[in-house]
């Protein structure tokens, strides 16, 4: 949903990899078998040894597209139960951005219970940009009569791009801008049984457009002098979707399915300065193959009815490497936001085989490998054919995984422009 939670690093996934390449300690056999005890683990190597370190400090190198190289370290501290899960994650960092200079981030995620997760994000950088994340939600596993959540967001960037409006637009007609936004979003579902679920969901935001600040590159508002979405704009949306869902897991899936048909407005007429509607479908399904093996696909198709009131923010997006329903889809050989229209088809496949597995901080983590392929197309027609010059990326993705909750990637896309690179915590869809 919101730029602060696209652009957080993977932490966790850079953490497994520093844990899974440190050597394991001899076992005690071998060691009295030696006749020596193994030497202490002192000075800095103790900051990279699972058994003595306070926390792991993990290199951070972000190169997603349009952010430019941002650099830093980020100490995680990972605080599990007495069954090995993780549930706390502590990880602030310490960077250096090549467009915004010098900052910091806090992040926490917490993971109570399977039911309920909360997470809380902040962070600054010497120009421009600012965010600040909390989110709380409860009856996950929907195994009671009510799932709920609640999330606050304001998030300041300055890397957005527009290329203009259309499936053909061009790369030569890239421009600029910051995005200015803070929201208030709800949610409440009744639990119709524990895989059919009726939920509405209330979303406040402002959205302020200001110009851009990566020069030399072209400021939106001189590219696109009348685009609909300058300046500053609010919206209060609600949402009512129905959603079947048989996932074994909603965190780390291997089997089952989730349904979701959705539709949403916004209205001038109940507080809003813009107008539009959406309906929509997404589905999501999974299949354990052979051994490790799990293959994921994703669809999603979403219409936009009433559009003439719709700032650009608001279209239907392909581009980046996160599906949110009802307003963006991933294409993982492209940045955020890439291609907008009205309306938009989105699907992919991903192999998701686990390659090793190992014991770190008292929890057991797996590293998969997920080769994938993305395609997806925007368009204005409602009549026109969705699955007609569709966009397509193909790559690999890394993956470090510590059930029931935690996912940390690195996914590594190519297409017509070049290789992009992404990552984060939680699987794209």
């Amino acid at each position: 949903m919101s730029a602060s939670r696209a652009v957080r690093t993977a932490a966790v996934i850079a953490a497994f990899g520093l844990v899974a390449t440190a050597a394991p300690p001899a076992p005690a056999a071998e060691s009295a078998a030696s006749g020596a005890a193994a030497p202490p683990v002192a000075g800095l190597a103790r900051l990279f040894d699972p058994a003595t370190a306070p926390f792991i400090p993990v290199p951070e190198i972000d190169t997603a597209p349009h952010s430019g190289l941002t650099v830093g370290v980020i100490p995680v501290v990972l605080r599990t139960n007495a069954q090995g899960e993780i549930r706390e994650i502590i990880a602030p960092d310490v960077i250096y951005s090549q467009f915004f200079g010098w900052g910091s981030r806090a992040r926490v995620f917490g993971y109570p219970s399977a039911d309920t997760q909360w997470s809380l994000v902040g962070g600054l950088k010497q120009r421009v940009e600012r965010e600040f994340d909390a989110r709380y939600a409860g009856g996950q596993t929907r195994a009671g009569s009510t799932t709920w959540s609640i999330e606050g967001i304001y998030d300041r960037s300055g890397i957005p791009r527009f290329f203009g409006i259309g499936n053909e637009s061009l790369r030569s007609s890239e421009s600029t801008y910051v995005a200015n936004q803070g929201l208030v979003e709800a949610s409440i579902g009744d639990n119709l049984t524990r895989d059919v679920q009726l939920a509405y969901a209330a979303r406040l935001r402002y959205f302020t457009v200001l110009p851009g600040v990566l020069h030399p590159m072209a400021s939106i508002e001189r590219r696109f002098p009348g685009l609909l979405g300058l300046g500053g704009e609010h919206e209060l949306q609600h949402r009512v979707m129905l959603s079947y869902d048989s996932r074994d897991s909603p965190a780390i899936p291997h089997q089952g399915a989730r349904y979701v048909l959705y539709g949403g407005v916004v209205s001038r007429a109940v507080g809003s300065s813009v107008a539009y509607t959406s309906v929509g479908a997404d589905a999501r399904r999974y299949w354990p193959v052979v051994g490790n093996l799990t293959v994921a696909w994703h669809g999603s198709l979403r219409y936009m009815p009433s559009a003439r009131g719709a700032p650009f923010w608001a279209l239907s997006s392909l581009g980046g490497d996160r599906s949110v329903l009802d307003e963006r889809e991933p294409l993982r050989a492209y940045g955020d936001h890439r291609f907008v229209d009205r309306n938009l088809f989105a699907s992919g496949l991903e192999l998701r085989t686990a390659v090793a597995s190992f014991d770190a901080f008292t929890t057991r983590v797996t590293i998969e490998v997920a080769p994938f392929v993305d395609v997806g197309k925007v368009f204005a027609d409602v009549g026109e054919s969705p699955f007609s010059r569709l966009h397509k990326s193909a790559g690999v993705g890394f993956r470090g995984v510590a059930s029931p909750f935690v996912v940390g990637y690195v996914d590594i896309g190519y297409g017509h422009d070049k290789a992009a690179v992404f990552s984060g915590i939680n699987y794209p869809f």
